[in-house]
Protein backbone atom coordinates (compact mmCIF):
# COMPACT_ATOMS: atom_id res chain seq x y z
CA UNK A 1 0.00 0.00 0.00
CA UNK A 2 1.19 3.61 -0.46
CA UNK A 3 2.07 5.54 2.42
CA UNK A 4 2.12 8.85 0.49
CA UNK A 5 1.45 11.66 3.13
CA UNK A 6 -1.62 13.96 1.52
CA UNK A 7 -0.89 17.81 1.10
CA UNK A 8 -3.74 19.39 3.22
CA UNK A 9 -5.36 21.86 0.26
CA UNK A 10 -4.75 19.35 -2.84
CA UNK A 11 -3.35 20.74 -6.08
CA UNK A 12 -3.07 24.32 -6.63
CA UNK A 13 -0.24 25.79 -9.30
CA UNK A 14 0.68 28.98 -9.06
CA UNK A 15 1.64 31.77 -12.02
CA UNK A 16 -2.16 31.52 -13.74
CA UNK A 17 -2.91 34.14 -15.72
CA UNK A 18 -6.38 34.37 -16.71
CA UNK A 19 -8.13 33.35 -13.33
CA UNK A 20 -8.13 32.62 -9.46
CA UNK A 21 -6.61 29.22 -9.15
CA UNK A 22 -8.53 26.83 -5.97
CA UNK A 23 -7.18 23.80 -4.56
CA UNK A 24 -8.62 20.71 -6.23
CA UNK A 25 -9.33 18.58 -2.94
CA UNK A 26 -8.19 15.46 -1.51
CA UNK A 27 -6.61 12.76 -4.12
CA UNK A 28 -8.01 9.78 -2.10
CA UNK A 29 -10.80 7.76 -3.75
CA UNK A 30 -12.64 4.95 -2.90
CA UNK A 31 -11.85 3.15 -5.82
CA UNK A 32 -8.00 2.73 -4.71
CA UNK A 33 -8.98 1.12 -1.38
CA UNK A 34 -6.95 -1.98 -1.13
CA UNK A 35 -4.80 -1.41 -4.37
CA UNK A 36 -1.19 -1.65 -3.94
CA UNK A 37 -1.21 1.91 -5.74
CA UNK A 38 2.36 3.11 -6.98
CA UNK A 39 4.40 5.51 -5.05
CA UNK A 40 5.04 8.93 -6.98
CA UNK A 41 8.65 8.45 -6.37
CA UNK A 42 8.84 5.01 -7.79
CA UNK A 43 11.00 4.16 -10.87
CA UNK A 44 9.26 4.59 -14.38
CA UNK A 45 9.21 1.77 -16.76
CA UNK A 46 11.83 1.99 -19.51
CA UNK A 47 9.17 2.35 -22.19
CA UNK A 48 7.87 5.86 -20.54
CA UNK A 49 11.36 7.86 -20.80
CA UNK A 50 11.22 10.24 -23.65
CA UNK A 51 14.31 12.64 -24.55
CA UNK A 52 13.62 15.92 -23.25
CA UNK A 53 12.31 18.90 -26.43
CA UNK A 54 14.60 21.50 -27.44
CA UNK A 55 14.32 20.97 -31.73
CA UNK A 56 14.84 24.27 -33.74
CA UNK A 57 10.19 24.04 -34.35
CA UNK A 58 9.53 23.20 -30.86
CA UNK A 59 11.98 26.82 -29.43
CA UNK A 60 10.24 28.62 -31.83
CA UNK A 61 6.74 27.60 -31.25
CA UNK A 62 7.53 28.20 -27.58
CA UNK A 63 8.64 31.35 -27.78
CA UNK A 64 5.76 32.04 -30.56
CA UNK A 65 2.91 31.57 -27.81
CA UNK A 66 4.69 33.29 -25.26
CA UNK A 67 5.20 36.42 -27.60
CA UNK A 68 1.20 35.94 -28.07
CA UNK A 69 0.20 35.28 -24.56
CA UNK A 70 -1.60 31.99 -25.91
CA UNK A 71 -1.44 28.88 -23.90
CA UNK A 72 -0.92 24.61 -24.89
CA UNK A 73 -2.24 21.84 -23.58
CA UNK A 74 0.92 20.22 -24.39
CA UNK A 75 2.53 22.36 -21.56
CA UNK A 76 0.11 22.59 -19.19
CA UNK A 77 -0.89 18.99 -18.76
CA UNK A 78 2.66 18.45 -19.40
CA UNK A 79 2.51 15.93 -22.50
CA UNK A 80 5.31 13.61 -22.72
CA UNK A 81 5.51 13.75 -26.85
CA UNK A 82 5.50 17.99 -26.86
CA UNK A 83 8.62 17.42 -28.55
CA UNK A 84 7.45 15.12 -31.01
CA UNK A 85 4.38 16.43 -31.94
CA UNK A 86 5.74 20.29 -32.00
CA UNK A 87 9.19 19.28 -34.64
CA UNK A 88 5.95 17.47 -36.57
CA UNK A 89 4.18 20.70 -36.98
CA UNK A 90 1.12 19.67 -35.34
CA UNK A 91 0.22 21.74 -31.38
CA UNK A 92 -2.30 21.79 -29.74
CA UNK A 93 -3.51 25.54 -28.57
CA UNK A 94 -5.69 25.65 -25.02
CA UNK A 95 -7.74 28.42 -25.46
CA UNK A 96 -10.44 30.47 -23.27
CA UNK A 97 -7.70 30.79 -20.18
CA UNK A 98 -5.37 28.42 -18.16
CA UNK A 99 -7.93 28.01 -15.24
CA UNK A 100 -10.81 25.05 -15.60
CA UNK A 101 -14.39 25.82 -13.46
CA UNK A 102 -13.70 21.64 -12.86
CA UNK A 103 -11.57 20.04 -10.45
CA UNK A 104 -10.71 16.30 -12.30
CA UNK A 105 -8.22 14.36 -9.73
CA UNK A 106 -5.96 13.27 -12.41
CA UNK A 107 -5.25 16.84 -14.90
CA UNK A 108 -2.54 18.79 -14.43
CA UNK A 109 -4.46 21.85 -15.52
CA UNK A 110 -5.29 24.12 -12.77
CA UNK A 111 -8.93 24.38 -10.91
CA UNK A 112 -10.16 27.58 -9.92
CA UNK A 113 -12.76 30.70 -11.32
CA UNK A 114 -12.11 32.08 -14.74
CA UNK A 115 -12.04 35.86 -14.37
CA UNK A 116 -11.99 37.16 -18.00
CA UNK A 117 -12.49 35.97 -21.43
CA UNK A 118 -10.18 37.14 -24.12
CA UNK A 119 -12.50 37.77 -27.03
CA UNK A 120 -8.95 38.55 -29.61
CA UNK A 121 -7.92 34.88 -28.67
CA UNK A 122 -8.99 33.23 -32.04
CA UNK A 123 -7.10 36.27 -34.35
CA UNK A 124 -3.58 35.19 -32.12
CA UNK A 125 -4.11 31.58 -32.72
CA UNK A 126 -4.64 31.87 -36.19
CA UNK A 127 -2.01 34.12 -36.69
CA UNK A 128 0.35 31.88 -35.14
CA UNK A 129 -1.03 29.23 -37.15
CA UNK A 130 -0.27 30.95 -40.02
CA UNK A 131 3.44 32.09 -39.26
CA UNK A 132 4.18 28.47 -37.79
CA UNK A 133 3.40 27.24 -41.17
CA UNK A 134 1.29 24.15 -39.12
CA UNK A 135 0.04 21.58 -41.14
CA UNK A 136 -2.80 20.24 -38.58
CA UNK A 137 -3.85 22.32 -35.35
CA UNK A 138 -6.17 21.16 -32.33
CA UNK A 139 -7.69 22.93 -30.40
CA UNK A 140 -8.92 22.71 -26.93
CA UNK A 141 -9.60 24.79 -23.80
CA UNK A 142 -10.09 24.55 -20.06
CA UNK A 143 -13.85 23.94 -18.87
CA UNK A 144 -15.80 27.44 -18.59
CA UNK A 145 -19.01 26.42 -16.82
CA UNK A 146 -19.66 30.08 -16.18
CA UNK A 147 -19.89 31.37 -19.47
CA UNK A 148 -23.98 30.96 -21.43
CA UNK A 149 -22.12 28.61 -23.89
CA UNK A 150 -19.40 27.27 -22.41
CA UNK A 151 -17.02 28.82 -24.88
CA UNK A 152 -18.63 27.88 -27.90
CA UNK A 153 -18.50 31.03 -30.00
CA UNK A 154 -14.93 31.26 -29.61
CA UNK A 155 -14.23 27.83 -30.30
CA UNK A 156 -16.13 28.55 -33.33
CA UNK A 157 -14.20 31.21 -34.20
CA UNK A 158 -10.98 30.20 -33.81
CA UNK A 159 -11.58 27.37 -36.50
CA UNK A 160 -13.18 29.69 -38.85
CA UNK A 161 -10.03 32.28 -38.14
CA UNK A 162 -7.69 29.21 -38.71
CA UNK A 163 -9.69 27.87 -42.17
CA UNK A 164 -9.27 31.40 -43.82
CA UNK A 165 -5.40 32.40 -42.60
CA UNK A 166 -4.35 28.92 -43.47
CA UNK A 167 -6.81 27.21 -46.28
CA UNK A 168 -4.54 24.02 -46.48
CA UNK A 169 -4.83 23.52 -42.30
CA UNK A 170 -6.66 21.06 -40.80
CA UNK A 171 -8.33 21.78 -37.68
CA UNK A 172 -9.45 19.29 -35.05
CA UNK A 173 -11.21 20.09 -31.76
CA UNK A 174 -11.02 18.75 -28.43
CA UNK A 175 -14.18 20.31 -26.12
CA UNK A 176 -15.81 20.48 -23.08
CA UNK A 177 -19.43 18.41 -22.33
CA UNK A 178 -20.82 22.11 -22.34
CA UNK A 179 -22.62 20.92 -19.68
CA UNK A 180 -24.79 19.02 -22.74
CA UNK A 181 -25.98 21.86 -24.00
CA UNK A 182 -26.73 21.00 -27.90
CA UNK A 183 -27.19 24.50 -28.98
CA UNK A 184 -23.37 24.86 -27.87
CA UNK A 185 -22.50 21.85 -29.65
CA UNK A 186 -24.42 22.96 -32.91
CA UNK A 187 -22.37 26.09 -32.99
CA UNK A 188 -18.67 24.54 -33.16
CA UNK A 189 -20.37 20.97 -35.54
CA UNK A 190 -21.44 23.96 -37.65
CA UNK A 191 -17.72 26.07 -37.98
CA UNK A 192 -16.73 22.23 -40.03
CA UNK A 193 -13.87 21.23 -38.00
CA UNK A 194 -12.27 18.41 -39.29
CA UNK A 195 -12.26 15.99 -36.28
CA UNK A 196 -14.48 16.37 -33.49
CA UNK A 197 -13.49 15.12 -30.34
CA UNK A 198 -14.65 15.24 -26.52
CA UNK A 199 -12.69 12.74 -24.18
CA UNK A 200 -14.73 9.76 -22.34
CA UNK A 201 -11.25 9.72 -20.15
CA UNK A 202 -12.53 6.57 -18.20
CA UNK A 203 -14.43 3.76 -16.98
CA UNK A 204 -18.35 3.96 -16.02
CA UNK A 205 -17.44 2.98 -12.50
CA UNK A 206 -14.64 5.15 -11.72
CA UNK A 207 -16.20 8.25 -13.25
CA UNK A 208 -18.06 9.94 -10.69
CA UNK A 209 -14.90 10.33 -8.60
CA UNK A 210 -12.05 10.77 -10.86
CA UNK A 211 -13.86 13.11 -13.12
CA UNK A 212 -16.58 14.49 -10.57
CA UNK A 213 -17.56 17.42 -12.87
CA UNK A 214 -18.88 15.50 -16.05
CA UNK A 215 -20.93 12.07 -16.55
CA UNK A 216 -20.50 9.43 -18.58
CA UNK A 217 -23.31 9.30 -20.58
CA UNK A 218 -23.61 12.60 -21.65
CA UNK A 219 -19.88 12.66 -22.23
CA UNK A 220 -20.75 9.60 -24.74
CA UNK A 221 -24.27 10.75 -25.81
CA UNK A 222 -22.36 14.15 -26.61
CA UNK A 223 -20.16 12.54 -29.21
CA UNK A 224 -23.63 10.62 -30.70
CA UNK A 225 -25.28 14.06 -31.14
CA UNK A 226 -22.42 15.16 -33.69
CA UNK A 227 -23.11 12.27 -35.81
CA UNK A 228 -27.04 13.82 -36.30
CA UNK A 229 -25.61 16.78 -36.67
CA UNK A 230 -23.20 16.37 -38.99
CA UNK A 231 -23.33 12.76 -40.41
CA UNK A 232 -19.93 12.98 -42.21
CA UNK A 233 -17.73 14.52 -39.22
CA UNK A 234 -15.19 12.56 -37.78
CA UNK A 235 -15.60 11.91 -33.78
CA UNK A 236 -12.84 10.91 -31.14
CA UNK A 237 -12.24 10.28 -27.72
CA UNK A 238 -9.68 9.06 -25.30
CA UNK A 239 -9.60 7.02 -22.61
CA UNK A 240 -6.54 6.64 -19.79
CA UNK A 241 -5.72 3.60 -18.48
CA UNK A 242 -3.89 2.73 -15.32
CA UNK A 243 -6.99 4.37 -12.92
CA UNK A 244 -7.74 1.40 -11.41
CA UNK A 245 -10.10 -0.03 -14.52
CA UNK A 246 -10.57 -3.58 -15.40
CA UNK A 247 -10.78 -5.26 -18.74
CA UNK A 248 -14.23 -5.47 -18.47
CA UNK A 249 -14.69 -1.76 -17.94
CA UNK A 250 -12.65 -1.21 -20.79
CA UNK A 251 -14.58 -3.56 -22.86
CA UNK A 252 -17.89 -1.81 -21.98
CA UNK A 253 -16.79 1.26 -22.36
CA UNK A 254 -15.69 0.40 -26.01
CA UNK A 255 -18.90 -0.95 -26.70
CA UNK A 256 -20.79 2.30 -25.27
CA UNK A 257 -18.74 4.64 -27.71
CA UNK A 258 -19.31 2.50 -30.42
CA UNK A 259 -23.23 2.65 -29.85
CA UNK A 260 -22.39 6.82 -30.17
CA UNK A 261 -20.54 5.74 -33.42
CA UNK A 262 -17.29 7.84 -32.49
CA UNK A 263 -14.90 6.51 -35.00
CA UNK A 264 -11.26 7.44 -33.35
CA UNK A 265 -10.43 6.45 -30.32
CA UNK A 266 -6.85 6.83 -28.22
CA UNK A 267 -5.83 4.90 -25.09
CA UNK A 268 -2.57 6.21 -23.30
CA UNK A 269 -0.91 5.42 -19.44
CA UNK A 270 -1.96 7.63 -16.90
CA UNK A 271 0.52 9.82 -16.09
CA UNK A 272 0.02 11.27 -12.34
CA UNK A 273 1.15 15.59 -12.46
CA UNK A 274 1.55 16.03 -8.98
CA UNK A 275 1.68 14.09 -5.66
CA UNK A 276 -1.72 15.87 -5.05
CA UNK A 277 -3.39 13.83 -8.16
CA UNK A 278 -4.95 10.39 -7.21
CA UNK A 279 -2.10 7.77 -7.55
CA UNK A 280 -1.23 5.50 -10.70
CA UNK A 281 -3.02 2.03 -9.89
CA UNK A 282 -0.21 0.45 -12.51
CA UNK A 283 1.78 0.43 -15.50
CA UNK A 284 0.17 -1.24 -18.71
CA UNK A 285 2.50 -2.35 -20.83
CA UNK A 286 3.25 -1.99 -24.50
CA UNK A 287 1.89 -5.21 -24.91
CA UNK A 288 -1.45 -4.78 -23.96
CA UNK A 289 -1.65 -1.82 -25.50
CA UNK A 290 -1.15 -3.00 -28.64
CA UNK A 291 -3.94 -5.64 -27.76
CA UNK A 292 -6.24 -3.13 -27.31
CA UNK A 293 -5.39 -1.50 -30.34
CA UNK A 294 -6.23 -4.98 -32.16
CA UNK A 295 -10.02 -5.12 -29.81
CA UNK A 296 -11.32 -1.72 -30.75
CA UNK A 297 -10.40 -1.83 -34.61
CA UNK A 298 -11.13 -5.77 -35.28
CA UNK A 299 -13.83 -6.44 -32.76
CA UNK A 300 -15.97 -3.32 -31.99
CA UNK A 301 -15.51 -1.69 -35.16
CA UNK A 302 -13.66 1.39 -34.61
CA UNK A 303 -12.29 3.21 -37.61
CA UNK A 304 -8.80 3.44 -35.80
CA UNK A 305 -7.71 3.04 -32.41
CA UNK A 306 -4.20 5.01 -31.34
CA UNK A 307 -3.24 3.03 -28.49
CA UNK A 308 0.29 3.12 -26.43
CA UNK A 309 1.85 4.23 -23.24
CA UNK A 310 2.68 7.56 -24.10
CA UNK A 311 -0.26 8.33 -26.76
CA UNK A 312 -2.87 11.45 -25.75
CA UNK A 313 -5.86 13.05 -27.88
CA UNK A 314 -3.76 14.35 -30.26
CA UNK A 315 -1.01 11.81 -30.86
CA UNK A 316 -0.95 11.13 -34.34
CA UNK A 317 -3.97 13.56 -35.12
CA UNK A 318 -2.92 15.02 -38.53
CA UNK A 319 -2.43 11.05 -40.08
CA UNK A 320 -6.37 10.85 -38.52
CA UNK A 321 -7.76 13.61 -40.32
CA UNK A 322 -6.11 13.27 -43.66
CA UNK A 323 -6.42 9.41 -43.80
CA UNK A 324 -9.89 8.27 -42.56
CA UNK A 325 -13.69 8.87 -43.80
CA UNK A 326 -16.42 8.98 -40.93
CA UNK A 327 -19.29 6.38 -40.37
CA UNK A 328 -22.73 7.40 -40.25
CA UNK A 329 -24.66 8.04 -37.28
CA UNK A 330 -25.05 5.41 -34.31
CA UNK A 331 -27.64 3.91 -32.08
CA UNK A 332 -27.34 6.61 -29.51
CA UNK A 333 -27.98 10.36 -31.28
CA UNK A 334 -29.45 12.08 -28.65
CA UNK A 335 -27.95 14.09 -25.56
CA UNK A 336 -28.59 12.03 -22.76
CA UNK A 337 -27.91 13.29 -18.67
CA UNK A 338 -28.21 17.11 -19.64
CA UNK A 339 -30.47 18.03 -16.64
CA UNK A 340 -28.30 15.40 -13.87
CA UNK A 341 -26.02 17.20 -11.80
CA UNK A 342 -23.04 15.60 -11.76
CA UNK A 343 -21.25 14.32 -8.76
CA UNK A 344 -19.48 17.43 -7.92
CA UNK A 345 -22.59 19.89 -8.08
CA UNK A 346 -24.73 17.63 -5.80
CA UNK A 347 -24.52 16.26 -2.21
CA UNK A 348 -24.01 12.61 -2.18
CA UNK A 349 -26.03 12.13 1.34
CA UNK A 350 -29.31 13.56 0.02
CA UNK A 351 -28.95 12.52 -3.75
CA UNK A 352 -28.63 8.81 -4.77
CA UNK A 353 -27.27 8.52 -8.33
CA UNK A 354 -27.63 5.97 -10.81
CA UNK A 355 -24.61 4.74 -11.98
CA UNK A 356 -26.12 2.26 -14.28
CA UNK A 357 -26.66 2.69 -18.17
CA UNK A 358 -29.51 4.45 -19.16
CA UNK A 359 -32.84 2.59 -19.61
CA UNK A 360 -31.66 -0.44 -17.17
CA UNK A 361 -34.00 -1.16 -14.76
CA UNK A 362 -32.06 -1.87 -11.37
CA UNK A 363 -31.97 -5.83 -9.60
CA UNK A 364 -35.00 -5.79 -7.29
CA UNK A 365 -36.85 -3.08 -9.27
Amino acid sequence: MSTEVETPRGYAPTGKDSGVVKPKGTWHIRAHEGLDTIDIRSRKPPWLKVRSPGGQNYLRLKKKMRSEGLHTVCEEAGCPNIGECWEAGTATFMILGDVCTRACKYCGVAHGMPTGLDLDEPRRVAETVAGMELEHVVITSVNRDELPDGGASIYAETIRRIQEAVPGCSVEVLIPDFKGDEDALRTVVEAKPAILGHNLETVLRLHPEVRPGGRYWRSISYLGAVKRLDPHMLTKTGIILGMGEEDGEIRQAMIDLRQASVDILTLGQYLRPSPMHIPVARWVTPDEFETWKHIGEREYGFRHVESGPLVRSSYHAKEQARDLIAGGPGAIQDVMEVDIAAPAEVRLDLVQLELGRPGRALKGA
